[in-house]
């Protein structure tokens, strides 16, 4: 029986309206590197993830991937109100990162600040509501 000591995380879900635009924003506009991408029935097995972390990967995932009707219109509901889940990356420059997507089009959630508990951050949403969040370490 495993101690969960021998457990990594590979892959996490990231619940998008449509895998071609969702490949376009995390790969242009946020700077993710493809790492999977193929057919996957009548989708695609697509996956995104950190130059600098080879062993993680967002699945750009669609309602369409999930097995059952009741969970898939659960999926869709979530998508139109936009009550998604948070990606939180470490960034060795938050106001430059804020810069680059902020001219890049991607929808400013939050401008950078400087927080209590020692990171300065800054937030965007994807184009389904997801909320990304862009930390440094502050010293």
């Amino acid at each position: 029986m495993s101690s969960g000591k021998d457990l990594a995380l590979t892959h996490v879900s990231v619940l998008v309206g449509n895998q071609r635009e969702a490949l376009e924003f995390y790969r242009d506009a946020i700077g993710l590197e493809v790492r999977q991408d193929m057919p996957f029935g009548k989708v695609r097995w697509l996956t995104v993830g950190p130059i600098s972390q080879p062993t993680i990967e967002f699945l750009l995932e669609v309602p369409e991937m999930v097995p059952n009707d009741g969970v898939q219109q659960g999926a869709r509901t979530r998508i139109a109100t936009g009550a998604q889940g948070t990606l939180i990356f470490s960034t060795d420059d938050v106001d430059a990162t804020f810069a680059r997507l902020k001219s890049a089009g991607v929808e400013v959630a939050q401008p950078p600040i400087t927080q209590p508990y020692g990171v300065r951050d800054c937030g965007f949403r994807d184009p389904w509501g997801n909320h990304l969040r862009f930390s440094q370490l502050m010293p």
